[in-house]
């Protein structure tokens, strides 16, 4: 599948698609080279068509595309959670409220010192979260993804485990690499590792 199927409603349970390995992959907020003399060039939306960061100027080529306006706090990149959930499953992922909106962190933020403890933690990165939140970012998630697929013999049994990660969608999930953009994940890092029953 190329970037124009999957933005245009090509199918979207195939993991990871094109434009979101992409969205991952892209640096924001840099000038645009195609508009370097104009002000206000800095790139701000990914146009899920075509698969690249894009400026304000380079809007009106883009006009037909589906797009997806990133925006910055902090020095890091966020997106409205409102945007993103209608093009991937957003369960499992802290919100934070900012200027009013619920916005999604697309990148793992640093942390200064271990948040490992009996605190409910992000599955990748342990960064401290509100309950039930069990990723802080898109990033996350999306490396917690990749881990089951290479992993779906295992039933996580950790905290991070959730009513949606049983055995039997795992095993499902052997069979079936396509159920579901994303899975509720648990984390295999915690706890001994179960091989899930024969089907």
């Amino acid at each position: 599948m190329n970037c124009s199927e999957a933005a245009s409603g090509g199918d979207m349970s195939v993991k990871p698609a094109a434009w979101l390995e992409r969205l991952m992959a892209e640096t924001f907020f840099g000038g645009c080279g195609v508009h370097q003399n104009h002000k206000k060039n800095e790139k701000n939306v990914f146009c899920l068509h075509c698969c690249l960061s894009i400026c304000p100027h380079c809007l009106p080529s883009h006009r037909s595309h589906s797009l997806l306006q990133v925006r910055r706090y902090v020095y890091h990149d966020v997106v409205r959670l409102g945007d993103l959930e209608n093009l991937v499953d957003c369960s499992n992922i802290q919100p934070y409220t900012i200027n009013g909106a619920k916005v999604i962190f697309l990148n793992q933020r640093p942390q200064s010192r271990s948040c490992k403890g009996t605190a409910n933690s992000c599955c990748t990165c342990d960064r401290i979260l509100q309950e039930p939140f069990r990723f802080c970012s898109l990033s996350c998630k999306l490396e917690g993804q990749i881990r089951v697929d290479c992993y779906t013999q295992f039933v996580p049994t950790s905290s991070c485990s959730n009513t949606e990660a049983t055995s039997s969608s795992i095993a499902n999930n052997n069979n079936n690499k396509t159920n579901g953009f994303f899975l509720s994940l648990g984390s295999r890092r915690k706890g001994a590792p179960h091989r899930a029953p024969l089907s």
